[in-house]
């Protein structure tokens, strides 16, 4: 079993910064896994946003975040940090950290609901 716990959100202006982390923890931690920061809007469908591939160290971004939010991966801390740099109002919403549980591609296109295996609580963005 897995464990995962976000921490860092928060409110900020459009055009600020904030950092989100999730600490992992539990059995398998070490095993290499599809990592991602999902965020769901209210209304909206929840949706992955960034991926890493803990043994590859591979990244990747959704269309509406490249090149603003940079996610990254510490495996002695067993940490996933997203980055988010220029934010804008549409990036509100519950950010959750997931760790896949179904090999498959490590790309947000390619990480549906079904592979998570393991969700964190959510942190709130609010970005105005």
């Amino acid at each position: 079993h897995v464990q995962l716990v976000e921490s860092g959100g928060g409110s900020e202006q459009a055009g600020g910064t904030l950092r989100l982390s999730c600490k992992v923890s539990g059995d398998a931690t070490n095993s290499p896994a599809c990592m991602a920061w999902f965020r769901q809007a209210p209304g909206k469908e929840r949706e992955a946003v960034a991926t890493i591939d803990t043994r590859s160290g591979g990244t990747d971004y959704a269309a509406s975040v490249k090149g603003r939010f940079t996610i990254s991966r510490d495996n002695a801390k067993k940490t996933v940090d997203l980055q988010m740099n220029s934010l804008k109002p549409e990036d509100t919403g519950t950010y959750y950290c997931a760790r896949d549980s179904a090999a498959g591609t490590c790309a947000t296109w390619a990480l549906g609901l079904g592979r998570i295996g393991y969700w964190g609580q959510g942190t709130q963005v609010t970005v105005s």
